[in-house]
């Protein structure tokens, strides 16, 4: 483990005083396990980003080759009385 000094102003560090007091922690030992998850997360959703640009794009088989077009999508008759 290694050691680090932080600084903080009053109501920033009596929050975090009672934060770690709720949960029987040292204030120390709640800003460590903070930044561990805020690390860990930070990996877990860069490798989700990279998994996800490296898969092939979807190819759609458009009807007739071409998109449809919005109107052709939502155009139901049931929608239309007249």
């Amino acid at each position: 483990m290694k050691n680090v000094t932080i600084t903080l102003d009053q109501q920033t560090a009596a929050w975090i005083r009672v934060q770690a007091a709720k949960l029987n922690m040292s204030v120390s030992r709640f800003v460590g396990e903070l930044l561990h998850k805020q690390m860990t997360d930070a990996q877990t959703y860069n490798e989700s980003m990279q998994r996800f640009f490296s898969e092939k794009p979807l190819d759609f088989e458009w009807v007739d080759g071409h998109r449809p077009k919005r109107e052709e999508l939502y155009d139901r008759p049931v929608l239309r009385r007249y």
